[in-house]
């Protein structure tokens, strides 16, 4: 996305509550110096799962999750990105029972024809990337192709799900359900609750905007506990967490923000356990960016997670508009590019990666069947008993007698 966002109508009625990140920060007693508090926080790669006493047969764990009503066999989502999907991706990823999300303010809908534009995107060299997107991406949106993008996909009887920034939502929302959207995604590097404009713009008002529109709507990016709660108040069927952490972005280095997926992940869930607790309603959290492997896939779950979206591992298969190449959400920004193009190559096709059989040992093809093999040694069946399963702090857990493949660089010793 091109620069933060925020949406109002969000309640933030528990201020009889204290933060919970400022009083975990209090309880651990944690300093970066005197003069600032600080709590510790953990990724993917610092985690592992503890299996437990009971194991199930692979064709016992079921790993479906449903949005609203929508009930989808794998709790996968491709990412919205220019390139990961199109209309041709959407299509194939719904007809193998998952979710892709287009970018409706991507190259998708400024142009007609696209396939020079990849071109020019993939060909262009690493001097000269950023000043090509920029020029790309400055052509406008042309509405009908919103439409027509959306009509594509509904023709091969998959369900539609579109991206859109909250500054666009009022604009291009109604044009994306009137062309047949079924679930609607309201997206931006980071969402926030509250704005203050220079010129007065009014938020976007996600609560108004719920109820408006008749599919529902998933809302990102957040990595916080009062934030996800906030943004659960509006009426949201789902939030997306997670900040900086995608193969392709850089806001971290740019911008120096985002919390580590294991941690985020769960403050968030721990914010829909509140809500769930005073509204009887639970939205999904969908962790979003920084899993390349199945692994990073089932530790999300394991922190709570109810699906996951992913880019750079489905990038890499032969069905991706990017050809084996994938870039960032923000980096045609005209401002402050925070996102950067990177060579992932092609390993096969979205089959393969999705449901296999796997032609590599990494972890980064059959990423259900790492699930449910995960899922069926943990002791888990469902998702649900998966976020149950227990957690350790384990900074070792990838380098820990890999020794030989880390000097020969193969299997976890790729780089």
């Amino acid at each position: 996305m091109s620069k933060n966002q925020t949406v109002s109508g969000c309640q933030t009625e528990h201020s009889s509550e204290t933060a919970w990140s400022e009083k975990s920060a209090l309880s651990n007693n944690m300093w970066i110096g005197k003069g600032k508090k600080t709590r510790r926080a953990y990724g993917f790669d610092e985690i592992a799962l503890v299996p437990g006493s009971v194991t199930y047969d692979l064709e016992l764990c079921d790993i479906s999750f449903q949005i609203d009503k929508h009930k989808f066999a794998m709790p996968i989502i491709a990412s919205a990105m220019d390139s990961v999907v199109d209309a041709k991706m959407a299509s194939a990823m719904g007809k193998l029972g998952g979710l892709a999300v287009l970018n409706i303010q991507g190259l998708q809908t400024r142009y007609e024809n696209t396939d020079d534009v990849y071109g020019k995107v993939i060909s262009c060299d690493n001097q000269n990337f950023v000043s090509v997107m920029q020029e790309l991406y400055a052509s406008p949106i042309k509405e009908q192709l919103i439409s027509k993008r959306i009509e594509e996909i509904k023709a091969k009887g998959v369900l539609v799900a579109i991206s859109v920034t909250p500054t666009m939502a009022e604009k291009y929302g109604p044009i994306a359900v009137k062309a047949g959207c079924d679930i609607l995604v309201v997206q931006s590097t980071v969402t926030g609750v509250k704005h203050h404009s220079a010129s007065g713009a009014p938020n976007l008002d996600l609560a108004k905007f719920c109820k408006q529109v008749s599919i529902p709507v998933i809302v990102g990016n957040c990595v916080t506990y009062e934030i996800a709660l906030a943004l659960m108040n509006t009426g949201v069927a789902g939030i997306l967490v997670g900040i900086g952490p995608g193969a392709a972005c850089t806001s971290r280095s740019v911008l120096g923000i985002g919390v580590p997926m294991a941690t985020s992940i769960a403050d968030c869930v721990a914010a829909r356990e509140e809500f769930a607790a005073q509204s009887g309603k639970k939205p999904l959290i969908i962790a979003d960016g920084g899993m390349v492997v199945g692994g990073d896939i089932c530790k999300a779950i394991a922190c709570g997670a109810d699906a996951v979206m992913i880019g750079s591992p489905l990038a890499r298969a032969k069905e991706a508009p990017g050809r084996g190449f994938h870039w960032g959400m923000a980096t045609p920004s005209p401002v402050l590019p925070r996102g950067t193009r990177i060579k992932v190559g092609t390993s096969g096709t979205l089959e393969q990666i999705l449901l296999g059989p796997a032609h590599t040992d990494d972890g980064t093809q059959n990423l259900t069947g790492a699930l449910k093999t995960s899922m069926s040694t943990l002791g888990a069946a469902t998702i649900t008993e998966m976020q149950q399963v227990e957690v350790v702090i384990a900074p070792s857990i990838l380098t820990e007698g890999k020794v030989f493949q880390n000097a020969q660089h193969i299997g976890m010793g790729r780089s």
